[in-house]
């Protein structure tokens, strides 16, 4: 018996610095009650969702860094959107920055949770693959300073078991890397919630921003394909505080077509009935993996981290 799970991947719009997480909250709530709308069992928000993506400034006051972080969740300026997704049944997945307290200091992580119906957060994801640079570079038309703001994520890529699927969740850069996907998948992922922040501009390659778009979709469609799962990927977009950024969020089936897809660059909602049994084919057959895999012949994939020429 197939098992099917509305989802509707809510594509923001720009978020400005003077934006407030109660302006951000309200279009949030705004999501959800057209999901509801829509028979949406499970809402999707991109990376960063409440604030501006503040990567992109070179800051030294360090109370003016944790500004931009969230304490601890739900808070009470993100309260209401808890309280509002158990009032309508519905389950989310939010991107934020994280202040956390932990081995006796405190620590910065880019985190995404997955809240059930019920208003548990049943998931947590660190991202882990940061993109960037950690020392300030002024001649860049803007920074990209994850590697300076936020740690490597400390959970690896956790599966849990909610929705009636095995869900798993992964942020921005990590869906280029084929590993992100590969490590879920060899925990039977079934769905991967993936929000991003992706600016059209590559500072230091810019002869990829004509392929950015392309890009995007690819690693989406492939990471979806060679695991037999769901890929659910959602743009923070349009200009924010001048800096364009790529939108085009997506819902990606098993097979990597994609099935669903915003029409614009601001606040949407698309929405799919997923069938969380399609990935079974592919699982069963091309990417069998008890059947078809040689780990003993993949070491240099974790004994070695850079590239080097052969001997």
């Amino acid at each position: 018996m197939s098992r099917f799970l509305t989802v509707g991947a809510a594509q923001m719009g720009p978020i400005q610095r003077s934006h407030t997480r109660r302006d951000v909250v309200e279009r949030l709530i705004a999501h959800l009650r057209e999901g509801s709308r829509m028979g949406c069992d499970l809402v999707v928000f991109p990376e960063l969702t409440l604030t501006t993506f503040f990567p992109r400034w070179w800051m030294t006051d360090q109370a003016e860094i944790d500004s931009f972080f969230e304490k601890e969740m739900p808070s009470n300026e993100t309260a209401p959107l808890f309280t509002e997704a158990k009032r309508l049944g519905l389950g989310f997945s939010l991107g934020y920055a994280e202040l956390a307290n932990e081995d006796g200091r405190v620590r910065r992580f880019n985190t995404s949770i997955l809240v059930e119906r019920d208003g548990r957060i049943v998931g947590k994801y660190r991202k882990i693959h940061l993109p960037g640079h950690a020392e300030h570079e002024p001649q860049r038309p803007f920074q990209h300073l994850e590697k300076r703001y936020f740690e490597v994520g400390n959970l690896g890529f956790p599966v849990v078991k909610a929705f009636g699927g095995n869900m798993g969740m992964c942020i921005c850069n990590d869906r280029r890397w084929p590993e992100t996907y590969r490590v879920m998948g060899l925990q039977n992922v079934e769905m991967v919630m993936l929000g991003y922040n992706t600016p059209i501009h590559n500072a230091p390659s810019p002869d990829h921003d004509e392929h950015s778009w392309f890009h995007n979709q690819l690693s989406m469609q492939a990471g979806a394909y060679q695991n037999g799962t769901w890929v659910v990927g959602v743009a923070k977009g349009g200009a924010e505080e001048g800096v364009p950024s790529i939108a085009d969020s997506m819902i990606v089936a098993p097979s990597g077509k994609v099935v669903a897809r915003a029409a614009g660059d601001g606040d949407e909602l698309i929405v799919h009935r997923c069938d969380l049994d399609a990935g079974k084919s592919y699982k069963t057959t091309t990417f069998n993996f008890a059947v078809h895999r040689q780990p003993e012949q993949y070491r240099l994939i974790v004994e070695r981290k850079g590239a080097l020429d052969p001997v």
